[in-house]
């Protein structure tokens, strides 16, 4: 299993250190998350700090940016990184892309997947030479001049990561990313019903397999250097839980475990606005469900049973003050879970 952490993206000061202190740890990938802060920047200071881990944004949000302006941003942090940046997209809710970002919301997995399609072919311009002649329902992108061309850069394409929580954008993932970076609103068993069989079934329809296709998150995870720091975090979990279980698209993985009542109250209480109320719905069984807690000691045998088998990569984030010895030893023992993911190398897109 592979290791993730997030960037402080809150301080841009903080990032190089920071990245360059999780590659000493043997951390796999560092990643920027695009909620208050921008998800490249961070990246970039990063870049140029490390030489090992792989640079994710996790995930930048897709629609309100033209992919030509995400593949510029994604070429320079790739060649900066001398091919380390993989490219974690995101559709986002109805809401956030009509009412926060201004932006249109039409059929969102088929338009992301075009998404995709089209940062590849120009990736492929750039890189090979290839005719920018991409023509879709939702994109266009048929003028590209020497001018505006940045140089091939001799390396394998950047990889395409995407997030999806239902069928279609499940689907679409799998048929035209080389990842999936499944939403922290997730129990095991949905995992295990309805996300692995869709996306085996499109990567064998694909011709692709589970050896170059990674699968990165689905849960929570709560942890720290003792039960009362473990008790702290998992109570940020449950008004996540309770934040996330308010949106109704997401709503289809309370019901599987019969939970739907639970999902209408908390999206009634949203609407009202009484967010600090919310977390207190969320009981311990239904907190369970979602997060894999404990101590750092006992943390690699929890994930090995929340996520074992189903996921390749996860994200653990250390208390300030941990040792670099104990990070190491998590580390290396969540790394020795086993998983089918061998990785991106020779993709070309």
């Amino acid at each position: 299993m592979r290791v993730s952490m997030s960037l402080p993206s809150h301080d841009w000061t903080l990032c190089g250190p920071a990245a360059r202190q999780a590659e000493e740890d043997g951390f796999d990938s560092v990643q920027s998350n695009e909620l208050k802060y921008d998800p490249f920047a961070p990246l970039a200071f990063a870049a140029l700090a490390t030489e090992r881990v792989q640079l994710v944004t996790s995930v930048a949000i897709a629609f309100p940016r033209s992919p030509m302006i995400v593949a510029n941003q994604s070429w320079d942090l790739h060649k900066h990184s001398k091919g380390r940046f993989v490219i974690g997209l995101g559709s986002q809710v109805k809401a956030h892309n009509e009412r926060r970002f201004s932006t249109p919301w039409i059929a969102p997995a088929a338009r992301l997947g075009e998404y995709v399609e089209s940062l590849r072919a120009i990736f492929r311009c750039w890189e090979h030479g290839e005719k920018l002649n991409y023509k879709g329902k939702y994109y266009n992108f048929t003028l590209m001049t020497p001018e505006f061309s940045p140089p091939a850069q001799g390396l394998p394409l950047p990889p395409v990561a995407m997030a999806a929580v239902g069928p279609l954008m499940l689907k679409t993932a799998a048929r035209v990313s080389d990842s999936v970076r499944l939403h922290s609103f997730a129990t095991r068993k949905y995992l295990e019903e309805v996300v692995r069989p869709l996306l085996s079934a499109e990567l064998a329809a694909a011709g692709k397999s589970w050896d170059g296709f990674e699968v990165t998150g689905g849960g929570f995870i709560a942890t720290g250097p003792d039960e009362a720091a473990v008790r702290e975090q998992a109570e940020k979990v449950r008004y996540r839980v309770a934040f996330y279980g308010s949106t109704p698209a997401y709503r289809p993985v309370f019901d599987l475990h019969g939970l739907s009542d639970l999902g209408v109250k908390l999206t009634e209480m949203s609407k009202q606005g009484a967010w600090n109320k919310m977390a207190a719905e969320v009981s311990d069984e239904v907190l369970d469900l979602f997060v894999a807690r404990a101590t750092y000691e006992g943390l690699p045998e929890a994930i090995a049973k929340r996520y074992g088998g189903i996921v390749d990569t996860v994200s653990i984030d250390f208390a300030a003050g941990t040792s670099a010895a104990t990070r190491r030893g998590v580390i290396e023992a969540v790394q020795a879970i086993p998983g089918t993911f061998k990785g991106f190398e020779g993709q070309t897109g």
